[in-house]
């Protein structure tokens, strides 16, 4: 492994997705900003991430608030520290029908998943266009292609961020500094138990869930190549393959026959 003396700064580095790719910018010599709620959690992978011989740096702060995304970035500058690549992965979902769920709840999905994706990175960019380089990998998913009952509001903020994050590739194309959207499908990892998801069909066959260490690869290796996006696996592949032929009404009823709770299902 050569040392590359150059930090990664990726939110939801705890656990799923996001631990796998810290462990992968790990393994190829980038030292680490680590980023989740729990002190402890974070204390745990940061110990385990310093034995590849890097830097780790753990820094708590709770995503759903603005100021703590602004303090986050503070702390960075205020210790010399601009990282090089800004790993957009903290995100959380919550299942059930739109009119039966916990609007407060769904708020604070859309300050995480959308509200702290855009400010980490204006606060990135802000830092990075002086510099000329940069690299940003936002955790989109094929949610964002398909409206999807039952996940509406997950859906929803998913295409934002594949469309944000495209269109910002497009603005930043010739600043050094690249935009990257990793799309997985259903994968295992604690997201269905944070959703209260487990009763959803998509999940009974828990086998054919993605290994997130698989799908963090290639998003690693998407963000090395400079890619625009990368749908992870060939089911995931085929699944959006079939939403973009579909027209969007017949997309969103057979995301609801895949998403709706399996009692529903065998009625």
């Amino acid at each position: 492994m050569e040392r590359k003396y150059q930090y990664a700064l990726i939110t939801g580095a705890t656990s799923g997705i996001g631990y796998q790719l810290a462990r992968q910018f790990a393994k190829n010599g980038y030292d680490l900003v680590i980023v989740a709620r729990s002190h402890e959690e974070l204390k745990n992978k940061a110990e385990e991430f310093k034995n590849f011989g890097i830097n780790v740096i753990a820094i708590s702060k709770n995503l759903f608030l603005q100021d703590e995304v602004y303090s986050l970035y503070s702390e960075l500058q205020l210790n010399g520290i601009s990282p090089e690549i800004l790993v957009n992965d903290a995100g959380q979902g919550v299942y059930g029908k739109f009119q039966d769920t916990d609007i407060h709840r769904e708020i604070n999905i859309v300050n995480l998943n959308i509200i702290s994706v855009i400010l980490l990175t204006k606060l990135f960019l802000k830092d990075r266009l002086p510099k000329g380089s940069g690299k940003i990998l936002n955790l989109a998913s094929i949610a964002s292609k398909a409206p999807g009952p039952w996940h509406s509001v997950y859906h929803g903020t998913k295409a934002f961020i594949l469309s944000w994050s495209e269109a910002i590739r497009e603005e930043l194309k010739d600043s050094g500094i690249s935009v990257t959207a990793l799309l997985p499908g259903p994968t295992d990892t604690d997201f269905f138990n944070k959703a209260d998801m487990n009763r959803s069909k998509i999940v009974e066959d828990r086998e054919n869930l993605a290994n997130p260490e698989e799908v963090a690869i290639d998003g690693y290796n998407s963000l090395m190549n400079n890619e625009d996006k990368v749908i992870s696996g060939l089911k995931n592949k085929l699944t959006v393959a079939m939403a973009n032929l579909a027209a969007d009404d017949r997309a969103a009823h057979r995301m609801g026959e895949m998403q709706k709770p399996i009692t529903e299902s065998k009625l």
